[in-house]
């Protein structure tokens, strides 16, 4: 498989008539020693850094890098971005496509295992690396280009009328020009059973800059229902820019939905979980999945063992009220939906 090793910049605009998120996407660190640097780690941070990273480029936002505590190696957010030795460790049951992705591909990138409801692979460029990504190993530089891949993916849906919904995913769209992105909403919406588009990003939370008037205009313009759902995995990330960032989303009658990843030394606590549900409700934002790490290569450090989740689930349920408890998941291969735990 061909792994993604450095992201392409998306903008070839100059610095003068780019807008700001295109600015944070173009200053955002690529290399392993400066963010162990600007954090203050100690020397022996950078060395596991440099060799992890190999196998998984770092790519982390300086405004994403802002809310991190210096010198504090356990850092939440950091720890989400810092390339370490566990990395290279092999384990058992810990696969390149824990997801099935590949086996569920079909023209132009079009992702479809569930029914009603197909994914685009819309770019493979993404606003930060996650280092538990469950597709940092899926081949994106093997795909043709962006205008054959979508004419393609468009292709693929208009002829199944069975699909109702489309996702678009990656990578993250949102590093993709808004024109670039309104024109295939557009394209989806001339498909008369398609009746809802799907946004899955996590650049609103990490450069939360990124929504924009012309976010706004070409979501608010097409037939079709949109939602976004955004991924945050921990209360700090959930900063006053990123609250104006999502309010302004909602505002315009958009729902918003979040998706998390239960990551032990992130937010494997009931505390820090309960913490999460509640700002996201203060940003008006619906706690939607708290998933079972899906077993990619790379990301075992990041596990907690299923009956710990369960008990978490079972605590917030204590704590919170239920629309603020989300449903947890985990993504099994071939199964018709996400398998439901809790």
């Amino acid at each position: 498989m061909t792994i993604l090793t450095s992201p392409p910049h998306p903008v070839r605009a100059s610095a003068a008539t780019s807008p700001p998120w295109r600015h944070a996407l173009r200053t955002a660190i690529r290399d392993p020693v400066e963010l162990c640097r600007r954090l203050r780690l100690a020397a022996e941070y950078e060395i596991a850094a440099i060799r992890a990273s190999r196998n998984f480029p770092v790519f982390a936002p300086l405004e994403y890098i802002a809310r991190m505590q210096p010198g504090d190696p356990r850092d939440p957010l950091l720890r989400q971005v810092l390339p370490l030795e566990d990395e290279l460790v092999s384990t058992q049951g810990f696969t390149n496509d824990p997801v099935g992705d590949l086996a569920a591909q079909r023209e132009g990138g079009v992702l479809h295992k569930y029914h009603g409801r197909a994914l685009m692979i819309t770019t493979g460029v993404c606003a930060v690396h996650c280092r538990f990504c469950f597709r940092r190993q899926y081949p994106y530089e093997d795909r043709p280009g962006i205008a054959d891949r979508w004419r393609a993916a468009v292709t693929h849906i208009a002829g199944d009328d069975s699909l109702e919904e489309v996702i678009l995913s990656g990578g993250d769209p949102l590093t993709l020009a808004d024109g670039l992105l309104g024109e295939l909403a557009s394209r989806l919406a001339a498909i008369p059973h398609v009746r809802r588009l799907r946004i899955h990003t996590r650049l609103p939370i990490v450069i939360p800059q990124r929504v924009t008037d012309e976010l706004l205009g070409w979501l608010r313009g097409t037939r079709l229902v949109p939602f976004v759902v955004v991924h945050a995995n921990h209360p700090r990330e959930l900063d006053g820019e990123v609250e104006q960032s999502l309010a302004r989303l909602v505002d315009a009658g958009i729902p918003v939905l979040n998706q998390s990843v239960l990551l032990q030394g992130v937010n494997a606590d009931v505390d820090t979980l309960v913490e999460l549900s509640r700002r996201l409700l203060d940003c008006r934002v619906m706690p939607y999945y708290l998933h079972q790490l899906d077993r990619v290569a790379g990301a075992a450090h990041f596990e907690t063992p299923v009956e710990v989740g369960l008990r978490l689930i079972q605590q917030m349920a204590d704590r919170l009220p239920g629309y603020a408890v989300p449903k947890y998941v985990r993504e099994v291969p071939g199964a018709p939906a996400k398998v439901r735990m809790a």
